[in-house]
């Protein structure tokens, strides 16, 4: 037989209260006697109730849930993506918001639906390329989003994300200062950049003007991400720079085979060649030997996104840039 559900009635006919003080009591929008709302909460608790969800959102012409737009798309490394999703998530619990995932590569025609099904409270979008498609329909919706990564054009947006550019920078500066004087840049893969996808292109970009400043030679291409694949592009790259002894790498699924790779190739590291990678710390200590990195910080932006989106929705003033500044952790695959 079905148990049926307590309503905020029962409530009341069981607290000896009228449902309006019920309400209150649940929603805090009116001023109780402490006794009395004691004896609510007490039948609250003794009969289990749950307050309908929809009806609060009805209630407060809020759904309760953010869109997290995260489309899966080739190159995406999904370890580092749900490192993101999952901070989002969390976050959002903590302002009783539930996250509502789209991973579909349905780009502006997606947003557009779920904004005008009320579903959503407001959108996160990640996975932003320099000239999104999305950008020009974002400035149009009443919905409030946050992009979890920057266009070329990021007026009028409200954006958070590492600041790649200066990530890569710090990797050139570091070998540069460790007397490095030929260097090269292991990318994410051609498809990544073939997006447009800004991460990669402002990493590459901070790198190679880095490399520049410091009067080094520098290289810097798209790596794939199967062992075979990057044994072929460390190879070539060694073929094409004999002379190259230090090595960024920014492409997380990539990482371990690189210092394979070069184990197979009679390359010490960092004796030979000294590696850094710009990944999330669980990777670079796991490697052997263990990498020096920057950080990519998926929980920090996933938090900030997630409270930057939580203020718009309360009308207040956010920037429209927010860039984390990149953090350079020494280990044992660089001198």
């Amino acid at each position: 037989m079905p148990v049926r559900t307590v309503t905020i009635a029962d409530v009341a006919k069981h607290a000896g209260v009228a449902v309006s003080t019920v309400s209150y009591v649940l929603s805090g929008k009116r001023a109780i006697s402490a006794a009395t709302r004691q004896r609510v909460l007490d039948s609250v608790r003794v009969l289990g109730y749950h307050p309908n969800a929809g009806a609060r959102a009805l209630a407060s012409k809020r759904a309760k849930v953010i869109a997290l737009v995260l489309p899966l798309r080739a190159g995406m490394n999904l370890p580092v993506l749900m490192q993101f999703a999952t901070s989002v998530v969390t976050t959002a619990r903590q302002y009783d918001h539930d996250v509502l995932l789209m991973t579909a590569d349905e780009g502006a025609e997606g947003l557009h639906r779920v904004a005008a099904s009320a579903l959503v409270d407001g959108l996160l979008l990640m996975d932003v390329e320099i000239h999104d498609p999305r950008v020009p329909l974002l400035r149009k919706l009443a919905e409030p989003a946050v992009l979890i990564g920057f266009p070329a054009d990021p007026e009028g947006l409200t954006c958070v994300d590492l600041d790649f550019a200066r990530a890569g920078a710090l990797c050139a500066d570091h070998l540069a200062d460790l007397g490095h004087r030929e260097i090269a840049l292991l990318g994410a893969p051609r498809v990544v950049y073939e997006r447009g996808t800004g991460f990669a292109e402002r990493t590459m970009a901070g790198f190679v003007e880095a490399a520049r400043r410091h009067g080094i030679e520098a290289d810097a291409r798209p790596c794939e991400e199967s062992f075979d694949e990057v044994h072929a592009a460390v190879k070539l790259l060694l073929d094409e720079r004999p002379g190259l002894s230090g090595l960024v790498v920014h492409n997380e699924a990539a990482a371990g085979h690189v210092l394979g790779a070069l184990r197979i190739l009679g390359r010490r590291v960092p004796e030979d060649v000294s590696v850094v990678a710009i990944c999330p710390d669980d990777i670079a200590e796991r490697a052997s030997p263990a990498l020096t990195s920057v950080l990519i910080p998926a929980e920090d932006v996933g938090r900030q996104a997630v409270r930057l989106l939580m203020a718009k929705l309360e009308g207040q003033a956010v920037p429209e840039s927010t860039l984390l500044e990149p953090r350079l952790t020494i280990r044992e695959s660089s001198r």
